[in-house]
């Protein structure tokens, strides 16, 4: 959420900023799935099933954002930015409902709805695929949605499938867009740093603080970049 207004703001236009900053997004991706790994371990088998699914939704989101004209991207990222910051405002009743959704049955790690799942999933995939930012937030609420399992669980599941998205989406983008590396690279040790060094600095800068910052920043890019469109 912060690297893409980062981007807009070192000068470059919406579209080399969304695609650099999907690239850059995957070190911290795989820094989550690191965390996570003792959770993903018995769930290899859902990730692989809803992974296939998020594979063709994440192309299909880039395809998407590479098929369409520039100016098509450039006309709707502010209010995509500005969905994001409305899903990070809202993302503590988010998580919320989703922990007493888990914390109300005792089937675990049961899949429901398998076809409905998987349609959402592939939604949000495309998403992905096409702006990442308030991605996680949004696979977390259609995983608790239509799965039941802890909290730490689906958030282990959201970081796999998120990597699923970020590789794919990184994939494409490196051999079909016009990224600036050189950011791209900067940011991606920089996200790569902060996940491994994430730990240690959450018990100093207070998390809520972090996340209204991110809020603001969210919001203000947003406008500006409706405001310039």
């Amino acid at each position: 959420m912060i690297s893409f207004p980062a981007l807009i703001a070192l000068g470059y236009n919406p579209l080399i900023a969304n695609v650099t900053n999907a690239v850059a997004t995957v070190p911290g991706y795989v820094g989550g799935c690191i965390g996570f790994r003792a959770d993903l371990a018995d769930q290899k088998p859902v990730l692989a099933r809803l992974g296939a699914v998020t594979v063709l939704g994440a192309l299909a989101g880039s395809a998407l954002l590479m098929a369409l004209p520039a100016r098509s991207f450039q006309d709707i990222v502010g209010w995509l930015v500005l969905g994001s910051a409305v899903l990070m405002l809202i993302q503590p009743r988010i998580r919320s409902l989703v922990e007493r959704r888990a914390e109300s049955t005792s089937r675990v790690a049961t899949a429901t709805r398998v076809l409905p799942l998987c349609a959402a999933q592939f939604g949000v995939a495309l998403y992905g695929g096409y702006f990442a930012a308030g991605l996680g937030i949004m696979m977390l609420a259609v995983l608790g949605v239509f799965r039941h399992d802890s909290l730490r669980r689906l958030n282990a599941l959201k970081s796999g499938l998120s990597l699923v998205v970020g590789a794919v989406s990184a994939a494409f983008f490196a051999v079909s867009a016009p990224i600036a590396w050189i950011p791209a690279l900067i940011l991606a040790a920089s996200g790569l740093a902060g996940g491994l060094l994430g730990a240690r600095f959450a018990r100093i800068i207070p998390p809520e603080g972090l996340r209204r910052t991110v809020i603001a920043v969210g919001f203000a890019a947003g406008l500006l970049l409706l405001v310039r469109k």
